[in-house]
């Protein structure tokens, strides 16, 4: 491209069919806010910036976005709110006049880089390019009015159109391209005397053509690039065509989804080979799926990494926060499980139905298989973690952490009072309550009371006489 190009994003509306305190531009879709998506997708087009235009809500719309990688990304405001012609007439001033100026909509999140590429080439950076739909039930938007050449003389609103108008079924998006120099003077030119008291940017097609130069108009087929969120059913059904978009891009990369239709991804999601995902399954923030990964149904999983082989079942949730959640190669989590920010799972590591574990570090081969705790923790290789067994973490004031050496085998029913450290190789017997270091091959009972296992024996119960 041998222009460089502006962006401009409409994020002034309220959206009051949203029924919502919150901006409608900060309705979130797979996981990000409206506006976001469209940022983002001016990114991939290299804009040179991206300035949004604010209006209600401006300082959550403003604080609620951010700029990708090698963007820059700026807001004005439109106080009041007078029509998209003055909301363009507010970013007018930090615009160049040697590029070209890309308007969309921060409410119409599923345009495509290539679709808003194909139609800057249109606008070639000299002719206004506008992005139009043959829609069945047109109500509502902009008509493309043509002349008998086919060539687009004018849009009409849909309130301003006449019959014979409001029967044409090609429609304006709200998307143009236009050379920022002939913008800036044709917005100039805007008057508000229509059915609504406007400034509309549409009126630029009208003074296009009375300077006798061409406006093009890049037609598509697909509807949803162009779809608008103006109610909480259109934000639902925009939500499951981005999530089938999202599952038909694993599709193709080989990824096994047990039913594309029951699916969310709610940030990044990275796939190895040979990927299983059942219905239901939510992946929120970045989460990465190694080789051979298994991913039962109704699982939650949010920031975390887990390596090939690994087999999550059913009803996990794992939630990695900022910290995030690491599950090794080869690891059974589940069912019921839940792993918390923090959590550090070697290979071949269980963690089974209704064990929760937070900040710890479980080395190869540990298990927890039952109804278990382990907050805090360090575990060794080969730990065999039981039933109904807690670390008793905090004090009231302090986090303090447990240290469990390798090859001890916990019973069930124990609480392990940190900070605390089992010695390699120890038991600690059910139902006790450990408060005091335990040497290395050493079994604990009752209250911190341990022996020697070398020396233990069993209890043997006397028959009755």
């Amino acid at each position: 491209m041998s222009f460089p190009v502006d962006v401009v994003v409409m994020a002034a509306g309220k959206g009051t069919r949203m029924k919502s305190q919150r901006p409608k531009v900060l309705h979130r879709l797979g996981g990000r806010a409206l506006a976001q998506h469209v940022i983002d997708c001016a990114a991939r087009l290299s804009a040179r910036r991206v300035v949004v235009i604010t209006g209600h809500g401006a300082e959550q719309v403003e604080a609620g976005l951010a700029a990708p990688a090698a963007t820059a990304l700026s807001f004005v405001r439109q106080e009041p709110q007078l029509g998209t012609g003055h909301a363009v007439q507010q970013a007018v001033p930090v615009l160049q006049d040697d590029g070209v100026t890309l308007v969309l909509s921060g409410d119409v999140p599923l345009t495509q880089a290539a679709t808003l590429q194909a139609l800057l080439d249109v606008c070639a950076g000299q002719h206004l390019a506008l992005l139009t739909l043959d829609m069945p039930d047109p109500t509502g938007y902009g008509r493309i009015v043509r002349g008998d050449g086919g060539e687009v003389r004018a849009i009409v609103e849909h309130k301003d159109a006449s019959e014979a108008q409001r029967a044409i079924r090609e429609i304006y998006s709200g998307i143009m391209a236009v050379p920022t120099r002939l913008l800036r003077a044709w917005l100039a030119r805007l008057d508000n005397r229509n059915a609504q008291g406007e400034y509309y940017l549409t009126d630029v097609v009208k003074f296009a053509v009375a300077d006798g130069l061409a406006v093009h108009a890049h037609r598509i087929t697909d509807a949803v690039q162009v779809a608008g969120v103006n109610s909480p059913a259109q934000l639902a059904e925009l939500e499951r065509a981005y999530q089938r978009r999202r599952a038909d891009e694993l599709l193709v990369q080989g990824v096994r989804l047990a039913d594309p239709a029951r699916f969310d991804v709610r940030g990044e999601l990275v796939c190895g080979q040979d990927v299983e995902i059942d219905v239901n399954c939510v992946f929120e923030g970045s989460v990465q799926l190694g080789d051979g990964v298994r991913v039962g149904a109704n699982c939650v999983i949010a920031n975390a990494v887990i390596e090939a082989g690994a087999v999550i079942h059913p009803f996990t949730h794992i939630e990695g926060e900022k910290a995030g959640v690491k599950v090794g190669a080869g690891a059974l989590i589940g069912p019921f499980a839940r792993l918390r920010p923090g959590a550090d799972l070697g290979p071949e590591v269980h963690i089974g139905n209704f064990v929760e574990v937070k900040n710890s570090t479980l080395a190869a081969g540990a298990k927890a298989n039952h109804l278990a705790y382990l907050g805090d923790a360090t575990v060794g290789e080969r730990v065999n973690y039981g039933a109904g067994s807690i670390t008793a973490n905090y004090d009231g004031a302090n986090k303090h952490r447990t240290v469990i050496e390798a090859d001890v085998h916990v019973g069930s029913n124990c609480v392990l009072v940190a900070p605390v450290t089992i010695g390699a190789g120890g038991t600690v017997g059910a139902g006790s309550t450990i408060t005091k270091d335990t040497a290395p091959g050493a079994l604990s009972v009752a209250r911190g009371k341990q022996v020697s296992i070398a020396n233990w024996q069993r209890p043997v119960k006397q028959k009755k006489a």
